[in-house]
């Protein structure tokens, strides 16, 4: 016994296992093949869109009690990955480590607020991630659209549970402000058609027939499918509509701020540490996009005298009404988006040395979302199952959709923002949790905020309008710091926030809206933009500076890129490691 005692000790203190014992690695690697099968488990539609075909039959349980057993779950998880030696793990390894220990540990804190009741916000919530299931599922033989039918059919489960949630927490307390929901029924109701061949659901069913399926049985599933979106999905949509008018909006909140919720500064604390990977304060948070809006207004002040207005205040005033800045339909506003973004496309290769195979297309957003949901958004796509990623674009109220916002916008939303930075994580080799599940506001939209920046590179700020675009997205970025510690911990109320963004942006009434809508019912996210440019231009900065003629912008952006999303701290390491390396492959 003594002497099996020793050799443990001796294999501890020298870094190895003891004979009969798992290496660290070796166990590391276990628990993350452990841990990418139970997310496959408790995420089935994003495991079928990766390929993973075992789970095709279910959708994710959204119920309170899977809920509770998936924070106990993760906590094991976690405690199993704290019991492992990080030092004795390889460089790629400590990296899984701190990002999987940092994932984990906010899925168990997550869940320990009761604001985890709030189930949806004015950007998302359970109805239109089912309405939208479709787009991210392979469409291309008899078993794709049999799972696709076997899934429809149990969204009156997935919605009882959720409307049980949310009525926890409409008695808790827990509800968004009566400001946010005025165009919340339309995104329930909106989904309902009488016409089932005129659904959303049904837009698969309107696909040529797979080869493996003969007419007779696509007619069968065709007339299956309008049966199941008659009598199962509209009733349960009918019943979450009115729930919300009768239950929920006239209990809606009459504070603007989560921090009037129990425990809702202390929720706010973690939101601001989750967006942000950083250990900011929401009071130095403030305080950066305080002196950030300052920086950009004084830009802002010289792009308008060069464009021959005696201030900025009078540019933005043409700008925002001036015809000829907007589309008369929403085919114009497509044909011009598709316009800048393949003008972006042929840049793409003069500063990035690395790009992904996965295509990008264009379409509107869905109409019953579309008035009361922001300018663009992105939809990742998946190369496993042949689906391109989406940019979309709201082609509603076009008086308040400009021209002049595509360049930024349209780098933003596709390349090199989400687009080519998503599609090109996708096919990384690194950890498959990180490639296909884990990603970080302050990484992702910091990445995303930084490409509109290299627009002024790829020359496509050519006309004042579109520079003052750029200068307009930027300055939003900065005021949403404002904003959204404004009325998250220095008590503003949605007029304050509305009136700061009307007075230092150059976003239309409806953009505006819709902007501090989502800042209010979604604490926090909208912090990662800012903090994450801030510190990428910081890491070029330096990059810059170290390596002086030798810079490769190119290189450094690849970087950047080619270990997929991660926290600033790991992307301050990571860039620091490339600058070592690069002073060595040039001498």
């Amino acid at each position: 016994m003594r002497c099996s005692t020793r050799v443990l000790l001796a294999a501890l203190l020298l870094g190895t296992a003891a004979p009969g014992a798992a290496a660290p690695a070796d166990d590391f690697r276990r628990l993350m093949e452990e841990h990418y099968a139970w997310l496959l488990r408790e995420n089935p539609v994003q495991a079928t869109a990766l390929g993973v075909r075992e789970h095709d039959a279910r959708v994710e349980d959204v119920s309170a009690g899977a809920r509770d057993r998936r924070a106990g779950e993760a906590q094991g998880f976690l405690t199993r990955l704290n019991g492992i030696p990080v030092a004795q793990l390889s460089t790629a390894d400590r990296t899984n480590h701190a990002i999987l220990r940092r994932t984990l540990a906010e899925t168990v804190e997550a869940n320990r607020y009761p604001q985890r009741t709030m189930l949806f916000t004015t950007y998302y919530g359970w109805h239109q991630g089912f309405v939208s299931m479709a787009g991210n599922l392979p469409f291309r033989t008899r078993a794709d659209y049999q799972s696709y039918l076997t899934r429809l059919a149990q969204y009156p489960q997935l919605n009882d549970a959720a409307l049980g949630i949310t009525a926890e927490a409409v008695r808790g307390g827990y509800v968004l402000p009566c400001s946010v929901l005025g165009n919340h029924e339309k995104s329930i109701a909106g989904v309902i058609a009488e016409d089932p061949a005129k659904s959303r659901f049904y837009e698969p069913f309107t696909n040529p027939k797979p080869a493996d399926v003969s007419d007779a049985d696509w007619a069968t599933m065709q007339a299956r499918a309008r049966e199941v979106i008659s009598g199962v999905l509209n009733p349960a949509y009918a019943k979450h509509r009115d729930f919300y008018r009768a239950s929920y909006a006239p209990k809606c909140a009459k504070s603007d701020s989560i921090s009037a919720q129990k425990g809702g500064r202390e929720y706010y604390a973690f939101r601001v540490r989750q967006e942000t990977t950083t250990e900011l304060t929401p009071d130095q948070i403030h305080r950066i996009g305080l002196a950030e809006a300052k920086r950009i207004r004084a830009e802002m002040e010289r792009v308008a005298k060069e464009a021959g207005f005696a201030s900025r205040e009078a540019f933005i005033q043409d700008l925002r009404t001036n015809p000829q800045y907007y589309a008369k339909t929403p085919e114009e506003l497509l044909k011009a988006t598709a316009i800048v973004t393949k003008a972006i496309d042929g840049r793409m290769p003069g500063l990035f040395k690395t790009l992904p195979r996965l295509p990008y297309g264009i379409r509107a957003i869905p109409a019953e979302t579309a008035e009361g949901t922001t300018t663009a958004y992105y939809n990742g796509g998946s190369p496993e199952s042949g689906i391109a990623g989406t940019y979309y674009v709201n082609t509603s109220k076009l008086n308040q959709r400009p021209l002049w916002e595509i360049p930024a916008l349209s780098l933003h939303e596709a390349v090199p923002g989400h687009h080519h930075q998503i599609a090109l994580a996708q096919e990384l080799e690194i950890a498959p949790f990180r490639r296909n599940f884990t990603g970080f506001t302050a990484f992702t939209e910091g990445w995303g905020l930084y490409s509109e920046s290299l627009g002024q590179e790829m020359g496509l700020y050519d006309t004042p309008a579109k520079k003052m675009g750029q200068l307009s997205y930027q300055m939003w970025r900065a005021a949403r710091l404002v904003v959204d510690t404004g009325i998250h911990s220095k008590g503003w109320d949605k007029a304050r926030a509305v009136a700061f963004m009307r007075e230092n942006t150059a976003l239309s009434d409806a953009n505006i809206d819709a902007e501090v809508n989502r800042y209010i019912s979604w604490p926090g996210q909208a912090l990662g933009y800012m903090i994450g440019n801030i510190r990428i231009r910081e890491l070029r900065a330096k990059a810059e500076k170290a390596l002086g003629a030798k810079f490769d912008l190119r290189r450094f952006h690849d970087a950047v890129l080619l270990q997929g999303s991660v926290p600033l701290d790991v992307l301050e390491r990571q860039v620091n490691e490339w600058i070592d390396a690069e002073r060595g492959r040039a001498a």
